[in-house]
């Protein structure tokens, strides 16, 4: 069987307005690791904008779909599958492949979907999967934060920085976080901060010293580079961790091999691609689960967009509302 209906493509590089269009399409039945689903809900992000610009890394020539994480119901199983139709269901899109969640329907990689969390709105499971799989890679997987420790969250109001902030609380870290405005200060604090630091108003390291008795902090996270990334080292305490996600400043952390060496710091790259092992990838979206279901974490829905919206919302991801930006794509049923 065959499903019909519109997405949203990456047709050219450049301005999203002109190079992101509503075309119609058709999915055929999943293949092997994959499910389709109706798609209600799909999370955006920064990286829209990369894609629509033509500056993400991995993705190939447009045609290309938009949409790295959706949610919906479950409409398409290939044989063996763990899930059946009729499931509700969220997780990470084969937008590498061409096939976004700003559609009708989407392919959803099977080792990274889990069922909605019981008490999770269609918003919140749609901005979900992303967000949390990559502060999880960053704080668990590659520069590990413990319980006790002093963890920054640069970008803390974004889309991985909020859950960031989430996840380190849940694992018992003191959470600062670094942000641009007011707005952004008091959304994080809402989300789980212990204290936040405004860059436009406070000396920072100044700042970062007295909260950590002048000995800084043990962990950056850090979505965002350039001079922020650049700022935040001169915090990072003797022994540190610095997790890099990304660079939405458009340009990575300033790194100094030298001050590595003598401060015994450690920069490690964070990109949140399923584990070889599916038994190890299946335990961490378990884990990431049950934190939902308890409402440890809870996605942090900033804005809702129309359907029809997705061009001029991708365009302002730069200038994004604190919080998770959701598109809705259909009505919720009921469940």
């Amino acid at each position: 069987m065959t499903y019909s209906g519109h997405a949203w493509r990456v047709t050219r590089f450049g301005d999203p307005a002109a190079g992101v269009q509503r075309q119609e399409a058709q999915w055929p039945e999943p293949p092997s690791g994959q499910v389709l689903i109706r798609v209600r809900a799909a999370g955006a992000g920064y990286p829209d904008l990369m894609m629509a610009s033509g500056t993400y890394p991995l993705l190939g020539e447009p045609p290309i779909g938009l949409g790295e994480e959706a949610a919906g119901e479950v409409v398409a199983v290939p044989a063996g599958s763990r899930f059946s139709v009729g499931d509700q269901v969220t997780g990470i899109t084969a937008f590498l492949e061409g096939w976004g969640g700003y559609a009708d329907y989407a392919y959803l990689n099977e080792g990274s979907t889990i069922l909605i969390p019981a008490g999770m709105t269609d918003e919140e499971a749609g901005g979900f999967p992303i967000g949390f799989r990559t502060a999880y890679a960053g704080l668990v997987e590659r520069a590990p934060v413990a319980a006790g420790q002093a963890l920054l969250v640069l970008g803390a109001a974004g889309s991985a920085g909020a859950a960031a902030v989430q996840l380190g609380k849940a694992l018992g870290a003191t959470v600062i976080s670094l942000v641009g405005g007011q707005d952004k200060a008091e959304f994080t604090l809402r989300h789980g901060a212990d204290h936040v630091v405004n860059y436009r108003a406070d000396d920072v390291t100044a700042r970062l010293a007295g909260l950590t008795g002048g000995r800084g902090v043990d962990v950056i996270f850090d979505p965002v580079g350039g001079d922020a990334a650049a700022v935040a080292l001169k915090s990072l305490a003797r022994g540190g961790r610095i997790a890099l996600i990304g660079l939405a400043s458009g340009a990575m952390a300033p790194l100094s091999p030298i001050d590595l060496l003598l401060r015994n710091h450690t920069a490690v790259g964070v990109l949140a691609t399923p584990q070889e092992d599916a038994g190890k990838e299946a335990s961490v979206w378990e884990h990431l689960a049950e934190l939902a279901t308890r409402r440890a974490v809870t996605t942090p829905v900033g804005a809702v967009r129309d359907f029809g919206d997705v061009p001029a919302m991708i365009a302002g991801q730069a200038t994004a509302v604190p919080g998770k930006t959701v598109v809705r794509v259909a009505r919720e049923t009921a469940r």
